[in-house]
């Protein structure tokens, strides 16, 4: 089967054909993952959120933590749910991709530019972890196909509602979509064609009301001491100026990342259509303009971030959605039939080689080797952590807590069976997760605890802090679950009568 051939058949219905062959791919994937691995860490931490939904968390707005909670509420806290529903968003984001490409460029182009993103390992990885970047791509892909076709017909004010609330619901998922109404302003003032859009209302209406929904988040943070800009304020902290060595490994290690992202002849094709189209900007197409000036700018900004620091693969992802269309239509030129085979071939081998190993990995032994085995173990230290809870004597008087990661309180509190309220305790006395936004447990005053302490078999483990907060304080056991040449090991301790606790609250 020829390269054209296979273009051809995502034509029409076909597309709905291969649709199905990659659903019932990602399904077995999904099925596999599950029954081979526990939630990462961010996902339990992002499942406790959805316990108490709210208009902002610690890190993050809180789209995250609704859909955690409206999953858990669905599927009975199933693990299977929170998988599934990171296949869903992620197919529909690919979907929209595809249909984005279509009203810009044609089949061709769209069929092209879908096959090179469900090839990459980025795309395996938004199916398989529902993090915040499932809900963000979606919202973002689906703007970029609004705005579009707003644009196209400006009178149609259903279009501007729909984008807006498209906007809205990308703000509640991640700061990053407050940068769309800028792209929006930038097209219209650069399109020559589009610069009618700044006097229509419509255009104005669907920015101004995709922001307001940022209001309460705001007001939430207000009440909170700003604890999500001073988060992400952190992420652009600049250390001491790094030596040449270090620098020179620290950037190629971002342009590496983004490379195995995306696969390298792919990723090395959107820059060389980026900057063709950057080189003949005001000889483009309408839709060629479009595409680039919502990619270029804001990864050329990332390149030249990550000369001064280290920068996420996931920061400029949504970006890479109108990159990818733009390198497949680069591609689909005359005398470029090279790029298109080989684009395809390393993907479809990569990703070949990703969903192999997967199944082998968590099908055998290998799943105890020890990057996977630190997502394992933690759904059988619950069951036996839920045990100790229910030995504890005067039950209905003792709340749970454990010392450690956010993570670790998260894993406890998600796969322990009677999903306990969980409390943390922070060393350094500073918010450092949601678990110090919420109440601590100076709201328990009085009350017994059972605390579970990390690779903490003896008392010595924990802190005098802890220690001297309670009457008395007794080890009862210990948890240890085997993997391979490793454990998972907690131990387990009751305080008896809180007697003080000091608060922690965002300065």
């Amino acid at each position: 089967m020829t390269l054209d051939s296979v273009l051809d058949q995502l034509r029409g219905r076909r597309l709905w054909l291969w649709l199905g062959v990659i659903v019932l791919v990602r399904l077995v994937m999904m099925l596999v993952v599950v029954n081979g691995a526990d939630l990462a860490g961010d996902e339990a931490y992002y499942w406790d959120w959805g316990r108490r939904p709210d208009w902002g968390y610690y890190s993050k707005p809180p789209m995250i933590g609704w859909m955690m909670g409206v999953i858990g509420w669905l599927t009975g806290n199933a693990e299977w749910g929170i998988r599934f529903t990171a296949l869903l968003l992620g197919l529909v984001t690919l979907l929209l991709t595809w249909r984005l490409a279509h009203d810009l460029l044609g089949e061709r182009v769209a069929g092209l530019a879908a096959l090179l993103m469900v090839l990459t390992p980025g795309n395996a990885g938004l199916c398989l972890l529902l993090t915040i970047d499932a809900p963000l791509l979606l919202a973002w892909t689906c703007g970029l196909w609004l705005f579009w076709r707003a644009a196209q017909a400006p009178e149609k004010w259903l279009r501007w509602l729909l984008l807006g609330l498209v906007i809205g619901f990308g703000c509640l998922s991640k700061q990053m979509m407050l940068v769309f109404p800028v792209l929006m302003i930038v097209f219209a003032a650069l399109s020559t064609e589009d610069r009618g859009l700044l006097r229509r209302p419509g255009f104005w209406m669907a920015a101004v009301l995709g922001l307001l929904f940022i209001g309460p988040v705001l007001w939430w943070n207000q009440q909170h001491g700003w604890i999500t800009l001073e988060h992400t304020k952190h992420h652009f902290d600049s250390s001491s100026t790094p030596t040449f060595s270090k620098w020179l490994g620290r950037t190629g290690e971002n342009i590496g990342l983004q490379a195995l992202v995306y696969t390298p002849v792919l990723f090395i094709a959107m820059i060389a259509a980026l900057w063709r189209a950057f080189r003949g900007f005001r000889g483009l197409s309408r839709p060629m303009r479009y595409l680039w000036l919502c990619a270029g700018p804001a990864l050329a900004c990332f390149a030249l971030l990550a000369l001064r620091q280290r920068i996420n693969p996931n920061w400029p992802a949504a970006f890479f959605v109108p990159a990818i269309i733009l390198a497949a239509a680069w591609m689909l030129e005359s005398g470029r039939e090279s790029w298109r085979r080989w684009s395809l071939r390393i993907a479809f081998g990569i990703a070949l080689i990703i969903h192999v190993a997967l199944i082998v990995v968590m099908s055998t032994e290998l799943k105890t080797i020890n990057k996977v085995a630190s997502l394992r173990g933690w759904r059988e230290a619950g069951i036996e952590a839920d045990a100790w809870l229910q030995k504890m004597p005067e039950l209905d008087n003792t709340f749970v807590m454990t010392l450690g990661h956010r993570y670790h309180a998260a894993w406890m509190a998600f796969y322990m069976p009677s999903h306990p309220r969980m409390y943390r305790w922070e060393a350094s006395g500073f918010p450092q997760s949601q678990y110090e936004i919420w109440p601590g447990p100076e709201e328990c005053i009085g009350k017994h605890a059972m605390i579970l302490v990390p690779e903490g078999l003896t008392e010595e483990y924990i802190p005098p802090q802890v220690r001297e907060s309670f009457e008395k304080l007794e080890r009862v056991g210990a948890i240890s679950i085997p993997l391979g040449s490793e454990k998972r090991e907690f131990g387990v301790f009751r305080g008896v009568k809180l007697k003080t606790w000091k608060a922690i609250r965002p300065s």
